[in-house]
């Protein structure tokens, strides 16, 4: 079946009809809706519009204010540019250039207030309005040949001592992001991090969630992990500090707290502080629970403990007597509770509040009683609805892409039971193609997740989108397989060590399984992943025993030595490897799930996409990878993207992964 690509104009031109489909330039054109935050006043939500124009790789944002209860739009625009960055009850804080300006009364006018922000990339202004913390990168310890040798400007030399010297797409150049606080009454700004080689907010993705004033206006609590070199990249120990803008003194507030401590929001009193947290250093996919600190006493009480979970994001509801969060569930995101009383922390219980075959990808704050999230599905993008949290009944708030879905076939979503290998049930997610036929036969996709213990949901992605898939003629089938989140923490955690063991045999009984349907062509059967998806392409392609006739395989792991010996975050392979291939005895991983080991086998047709700047999965392991193909005799493509991370963030690249990811299926699913 020859499957081609929709035009763009086509569809626009025959709008109404309902009856195109989705292709990779509407995919790009849709817009992109994120949440700026909920109004003090708890009347109005204000959210951003994106329209990215692939042609020119040019993007638009439009700023919107919406009225909760009545759904008013008005569209907002901040003089002269102006980047808002807080707003509270008696002012509006917002950035332009070097300059801080405020507003009281509500945007309408600005005044300059401080002119000290050149460089700045985020900027926290205190409750009260009399200080301002900012953060900006300082070198702390040169490693640039310019640096070093002041009078060779030009060179372009490196020098390193120790590990993470580059970090998922950035070399390390010795210059730390640190945390800047400066009193608008006094005049004075000082570098609450001087001379440390630490980063406030956490690179690469870190940013304004890495630091929260406390609303007494005493100080701030950041997140940092003050680790360097080798120990850095062996650990995941991030805390909490707590800065003294009286007595310019840091505290750890989290000291002996081991993993990841994040995301620091203080209730109105300032009495207890909020913040996400994992128990053990080095395992990155760690449960995640919610702690409540006493700020006075320090004592601090898990409230998800007890809740076989883990948590996403969160926020107190408007009483402070409950915590609204999302969190994978059995292959979707979902809104959750948890009661903070006293008499709730007895209990420990959290609740569900939603239930259905959609995302809540984010929890925004709370307005009119309802609670206002972000939502997708496999057939839509983010959206913005206000949830009722007695009943979960929603409702949408915004409506941005409705003109382009209206048009559009949609694809039917179900999940499918399967009994693994060792007596356990998997769930997958089927996606069939907008005019699913079941009399007729389809050519089915295996889709193979990264993470590798990422939730595999009802997520809508620009890249990897089973709604453009299934327009294009495919069955994709996306298996919850071993390592997924929202299924328990013992499924979450028993990929860990067994990289290509039971979660391989968990994509073959998932194909094996959909191939008892009469529509499934079990002579055209693909299989297709990024990452850890990547790397479960490599391995299958080794022990597939012909089941698939095509393979794409995306920043896959092919030698797990090599990778070891050039990926930076090392506490990952440490955990799920088992750590370094000299120690003794070896880990199993590199002989048994390497899939290096097995390219003997590989008979069948591959093709290979590698990012250029991707430090996380480097060059290697794709050029490797594609070199042991075509030596293998092996029919395979390399496309490879020099400009481009572990993702694909360039609008014309991405339009090229997907035209090159499909050409190839039609090419070797014929």
């Amino acid at each position: 079946m020859k499957r081609t690509l929709l035009p763009l104009l086509l569809l626009f031109a025959t709008a109404g009809n309902a009856q195109e489909r989705m292709t990779p330039e509407l995919l790009w054109s849709l817009h992109r809706v994120s949440a700026n935050g909920v109004g003090r006043e708890g009347k109005y939500v204000y959210y951003s519009s994106k329209t990215v124009d692939w042609k020119t790789e040019k993007s638009i944002v439009h700023q919107y204010r919406l009225n909760v209860k009545d759904g008013e739009r008005k569209e907002w625009t901040s003089e002269a540019g102006k980047t808002i960055t807080q707003r509270y009850d008696h002012a509006w804080y917002a950035t332009y250039d070097n300059f801080l300006y405020q507003s009281l009364d509500s945007g309408s006018t600005w005044k300059e207030i401080y002119s000290g922000l050149q460089d700045a990339e985020n900027v926290w202004v205190s409750p009260n309005g009399q200080y301002v913390a900012f953060s900006k990168d300082v070198l702390v310890k040169p490693m640039l040949g310019s640096d070093l040798y002041r009078d060779l400007p030009n060179t372009t030399a490196k020098v390193y001592t120790d590990l993470n010297y580059r970090h998922w797409d950035t070399w390390e150049d010795g210059r730390f992001s640190h945390i800047f606080v400066a009193s608008l009454k006094q005049g004075t700004v000082k570098d609450i991090m001087e001379d440390e080689p630490y980063d406030c907010p956490q690179k690469p993705f870190g940013g304004a969630e890495d630091l929260a004033w406390s609303p007494d206006n005493k100080g701030f609590v950041y997140v940092c992990k003050k680790k360097f070199g080798k120990d850095y990249a062996h650990s995941t120990n991030t805390d909490l500090y707590y800065y003294n803008t009286a007595t310019g003194k840091t505290e750890n507030w989290t000291e002996g707290w081991k993993g990841y401590d994040t995301q620091p929001v203080f209730n109105k009193t300032g009495k207890t502080l909020a913040y996400t947290s994992m128990a053990r250093d080095g395992y990155e996919a760690d449960k995640t629970d919610i702690i409540l600190m006493d700020v006075t006493t320090k004592k601090k009480t898990n409230i998800t403990a007890k809740w076989d979970g883990t948590v996403e994001g969160f926020i107190f509801n408007s009483q402070e007597t409950k915590i609204y969060f999302n969190a994978p569930f059995e292959g979707t995101q979902q809104l959750f509770q948890v009661g903070i009383t006293d008499k709730d922390l007895d209990k420990n219980t959290v609740q569900i509040v939603t239930k259905g075959k959609f995302d809540i990808n984010g929890v925004i704050g709370e307005a009119n009683g309802e609670v206002i999230v972000s939502r997708c599905d496999m057939n839509h993008a983010s959206e913005l609805f206000a949830v009722k949290p007695l009943y979960g009944d929603m409702r949408p708030l915004t409506h941005e892409n409705d003109n382009i879905y209206q048009n559009l076939q949609m694809s039917k979503t179900e999940m499918r039971k399967i009994q693994t290998t060792d007596g356990t049930t998997l769930h997958a997610w089927v996606i069939y193609p907008p005019d699913f036929d079941p009399n007729k036969k389809y050519p089915t996709l295996l889709y193979c997740q990264g993470g590798p213990q990422s939730a595999l949901s009802q997520f809508y992605s620009i890249r990897w989108n089973f709604q453009l898939m299934a327009a294009q003629g495919y069955i994709v089938v996306a298996p919850n397989r071993r390592g997924m989140p929202g299924w328990g923490v013992k499924w979450n955690e028993e990929i860990s060590k067994d990289w290509g063991g039971l979660p391989m045999q968990d994509y073959l009984v998932t194909i094996d399984d959909i191939c008892k349907e009469k529509y499934v062509d079990k002579s055209r059967l693909g299989c297709v992943g990024a990452s850890y998806g990547g790397y479960s392409v490599f391995m299958l392609a080794g022990m597939h025993n012909n089941r698939f006739k095509t393979f794409i395989a995306h920043d896959g792991l092919f030698d797990l030595k090599s990778w070891y010996g050039t990926t930076e975050e090392l506490w990952f392979a440490n955990w799920d490897i088992g750590g370094p291939y000299w120690k003794k005895p070896e880990p199993e991983s590199y002989e048994k799930f390497n899939p290096s080991n097995f390219v003997s086998k590989w008979n069948t047709p591959i093709m290979i996409i590698q990012g250029g700047t991707d430090y996380r999965v480097p060059t290697e392991q794709g050029l490797e990878a594609f070199g042991a193909a075509r030596g293998n005799g092996v029919k395979a493509k390399l496309l490879y993207l020099p400009n481009e991370n572990h993702w694909v963030l360039h609008p014309q690249n991405g339009i090229a992964w997907q035209r090159e990811f499909f050409k190839w299926l039609d090419e070797t699913l014929k």
